[in-house]
C-alpha cells in the first residue's frame, strides 16, 4: 500500500485530482523496491508488442472486464501489420475509415484526439525517449526554460533511467508512447493493456507516483477499441501530431535540408495566421532528431513569433499528470 499523504524528500504532493478510493489508486500501487527489477525487458526487440499478458495485475484486468461488461470496448479484430514495409490491415469487411473503426493510421480522429492546437500556437513534444538524443535535448530545453512534453517508452525507462530521471526532475511532462512500440491495432485487447499499463506503472514508481494523462500511439497507429481501453481502462488521452518530420529516418532515408524545407513552410510566412496551430512528430532518438528541433525547428518558431508550449499547457490543463495537483516535487 502507498501512503499518498506522507511528504518526503522527492516525495508525492499532498494534495490528489482524485478521491483516494478512486482506482487509479489500486491501478498503480508503489511497487516494492527495488521497482527496475519488476518490469519486464522488452522480451524480444526485433518483435514490438510481445510482451506477457498471462500476469498482467488483477486490477487492469478487473478494469478492463468491466469496461467491456459495461458495453464501452468495440468488438474490433486486430490488424495484421508489417513492419518492413509499414502498414496496418484489417480483416474483410472492417474499413478502417468508418465511423465504427476510425484508424488514425488513416487520419481518422475523434473528438477524444488531441490532434491540432490553436492557432499561434506550436506544441513542443518529442517522441522515443530516454534515448540517445535526450541528454542533448534536455541541455537545450533546459537553457531555454521551455517545457516539453516527453512521449517515454517504457522499456527505455528501464534500460535508461538516469537519463527519464533527468528529464523529469528539469520539468519535462513524462507521457506515454507504449513499453516496446508496437502497432497497438495488431495486439489483442491483453496486448493493449500490457502496452499501456506497464509504461504507466514504471512512470509512476519512478516519478514519485504520477500518473500520467497522456498518450501517443506508435507509427499514429490506433482505432475506436484501442482507445476505449486507454480510456476506459486506465484514464489516457491521446495525443497525434499535423506535420510530421520524419527525422526519425535519418540519415538513410531523410535529411536536414528536406526537414529544413518543410518546416520553414510550415512554420514561415503567412503560416502563424492559420486557424490551426502546429504540432510536429520530432524524436530524442538520437543526435541527429534532436539537432533538428535546436538547430531547424527552434529558430524558425522563434523568428516567425509563434507560441511554444507543452501538451498540456496547450489544452488547458495546468498538469501532465492525471492524480497529482501540483507538477512540481514537494
Amino acid at each position: 500500500h502507498h501512503d499518498h499523504e506522507h511528504t518526503e524528500q522527492g516525495g508525492l504532493p499532498t494534495n490528489w485530482f482524485h478521491e483516494r478510493d478512486h482506482p487509479v489508486h489500486s491501478l498503480f500501487s508503489r511497487a516494492d523496491p527495488p521497482w527496475l527489477a519488476n518490469f519486464p525487458a522488452n522480451p524480444s526487440p526485433d518483435h514490438p508488442g510481445s510482451l506477457p499478458v498471462d500476469k498482467l495485475p488483477k486490477a487492469w484486468t478487473d478494469a478492463y472486464e468491466a469496461a467491456v461488461a459495461n458495453g464501452k470496448i468495440p468488438a474490433i479484430p486486430p490488424t495484421t501489420v508489417s513492419y518492413m514495409e509499414g502498414w496496418a490491415k484489417y480483416p474483410d469487411g472492417f474499413d478502417p475509415t468508418s465511423r465504427e473503426v476510425c484508424s488514425s493510421y488513416e487520419q481518422c480522429y475523434t473528438d477524444t484526439d488531441l490532434v491540432d492546437p490553436p492557432s499561434g500556437v506550436i506544441v513542443i513534444s518529442f517522441d522515443d525517449g530516454p534515448a540517445d538524443g535526450t541528454a542533448t535535448l534536455l541541455k537545450h530545453l533546459g537553457s531555454t526554460h521551455q517545457r516539453a512534453t516527453h512521449f517515454m517508452i517504457g522499456s527505455n525507462i528501464r534500460d535508461q533511467p538516469d537519463l527519464f530521471t533527468q528529464a523529469f526532475r528539469q520539468g519535462g511532462d513524462i507521457a506515454v508512447h507504449t513499453y516496446t512500440h508496437p502497432y497497438m491495432t495488431s495486439l489483442s485487447d491483453y496486448g493493449v493493456l500490457a502496452e499501456l499499463g506497464y509504461t504507466m506503472q514504471i512512470i509512476h514508481d519512478s516519478t514519485d507516483g504520477r500518473v500520467p494523462r497522456y498518450w501517443r500511439p506508435p507509427f499514429g497507429d490506433m482505432d475506436n477499441r484501442v482507445r476505449a481501453i486507454a480510456s476506459e481502462v486506465f484514464g489516457l488521452t491521446p495525443v497525434m501530431w499535423n506535420r510530421d518530420t520524419n527525422d526519425w529516418a535519418m540519415p538513410d532515408n531523410q535529411d536536414p535540408a528536406t526537414i529544413l524545407t518543410n518546416v520553414t513552410e510550415w512554420l514561415g510566412g503567412d503560416s502563424l495566421k492559420d486557424t490551426k496551430g502546429r504540432m510536429l512528430l520530432e524524436h530524442e532518438l538520437t543526435e541527429d532528431t534532436a539537432n533538428v528541433f535546436i538547430n531547424t525547428t527552434w529558430p524558425l518558431l522563434l523568428a516567425n513569433h509563434w507560441k511554444p508550449l507543452s501538451v498540456a499547457q496547450t489544452w488547458g490543463h495546468s498538469l501532465n499528470y492525471a492524480n497529482a495537483v501540483s507538477n512540481a516535487d514537494v
